[in-house]
Protein backbone atom coordinates (compact mmCIF):
# COMPACT_ATOMS: atom_id res chain seq x y z
CA UNK A 1 0.00 0.00 0.00
CA UNK A 2 1.29 3.44 -0.94
CA UNK A 3 0.89 6.30 1.50
CA UNK A 4 1.65 9.99 1.23
CA UNK A 5 3.95 11.55 3.82
CA UNK A 6 3.72 15.22 4.81
CA UNK A 7 5.81 17.28 7.20
CA UNK A 8 4.35 19.92 9.46
CA UNK A 9 4.85 23.59 8.69
CA UNK A 10 4.49 24.41 12.41
CA UNK A 11 6.16 21.58 14.35
CA UNK A 12 9.70 20.45 13.55
CA UNK A 13 9.94 16.66 13.20
CA UNK A 14 6.16 16.04 13.04
CA UNK A 15 4.96 13.99 10.05
CA UNK A 16 1.51 12.96 8.84
CA UNK A 17 0.90 9.79 6.82
CA UNK A 18 -2.32 9.46 4.79
CA UNK A 19 -3.60 6.83 2.35
CA UNK A 20 -3.84 9.16 -0.66
CA UNK A 21 -2.03 12.30 -1.63
CA UNK A 22 -3.85 15.50 -0.57
CA UNK A 23 -6.65 13.54 1.14
CA UNK A 24 -6.99 14.88 4.69
CA UNK A 25 -10.69 14.17 5.33
CA UNK A 26 -9.94 11.63 8.09
CA UNK A 27 -7.61 14.02 9.95
CA UNK A 28 -9.45 15.84 12.78
CA UNK A 29 -9.73 19.61 12.39
CA UNK A 30 -7.95 20.25 15.71
CA UNK A 31 -4.95 18.24 14.51
CA UNK A 32 -4.92 20.10 11.19
CA UNK A 33 -4.74 23.40 13.08
CA UNK A 34 -1.79 22.23 15.19
CA UNK A 35 -0.05 20.59 12.22
CA UNK A 36 -0.29 23.63 9.95
CA UNK A 37 -0.15 23.51 6.17
CA UNK A 38 1.05 20.02 5.18
CA UNK A 39 4.20 20.02 3.07
CA UNK A 40 4.42 16.98 0.78
CA UNK A 41 7.56 14.92 1.32
CA UNK A 42 7.08 11.71 -0.69
CA UNK A 43 5.02 8.64 -1.49
CA UNK A 44 6.10 5.51 0.39
CA UNK A 45 5.23 1.84 -0.14
CA UNK A 46 4.40 0.43 3.31
CA UNK A 47 4.32 -3.12 1.91
CA UNK A 48 7.76 -2.82 0.32
CA UNK A 49 11.14 -3.91 1.62
CA UNK A 50 12.27 -0.46 2.78
CA UNK A 51 11.55 0.45 6.40
CA UNK A 52 10.63 3.83 7.81
CA UNK A 53 13.23 5.46 10.07
CA UNK A 54 11.28 6.13 13.27
CA UNK A 55 8.08 4.12 12.79
CA UNK A 56 7.22 0.54 11.98
CA UNK A 57 5.65 0.06 8.53
CA UNK A 58 3.09 -2.38 9.94
CA UNK A 59 2.00 0.03 12.68
CA UNK A 60 1.63 2.92 10.20
CA UNK A 61 -0.41 0.72 7.86
CA UNK A 62 -2.72 -0.43 10.68
CA UNK A 63 -3.33 3.16 11.86
CA UNK A 64 -4.08 4.37 8.34
CA UNK A 65 -6.51 1.50 7.77
CA UNK A 66 -8.29 1.98 11.12
CA UNK A 67 -8.15 5.77 11.61
CA UNK A 68 -7.38 7.10 8.13
CA UNK A 69 -4.03 8.65 9.11
CA UNK A 70 -0.89 8.17 11.19
CA UNK A 71 0.83 10.99 13.10
CA UNK A 72 4.56 10.70 13.78
CA UNK A 73 5.59 12.92 16.66
CA UNK A 74 9.04 14.52 16.88
CA UNK A 75 11.62 12.71 19.02
CA UNK A 76 11.96 13.99 22.57
CA UNK A 77 14.74 16.54 23.02
CA UNK A 78 18.02 15.13 24.22
CA UNK A 79 18.76 15.97 27.84
CA UNK A 80 22.47 16.77 27.75
CA UNK A 81 22.76 16.97 31.53
CA UNK A 82 21.43 13.42 31.97
CA UNK A 83 23.75 12.18 29.23
CA UNK A 84 26.73 13.81 30.94
CA UNK A 85 25.79 12.39 34.35
CA UNK A 86 25.42 8.88 32.89
CA UNK A 87 28.83 9.15 31.23
CA UNK A 88 30.42 10.29 34.49
CA UNK A 89 28.91 7.33 36.37
CA UNK A 90 30.34 4.91 33.83
CA UNK A 91 33.88 6.24 34.23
Amino acid sequence: MLCAIYKSSKKEGMYLYVAKRDQFDAVPEALRQIFGKPQFVMLFNLAGEKQLNRSENKEVLQKIESEGFYLQMPPPPENLLNTFVQQQKQQ
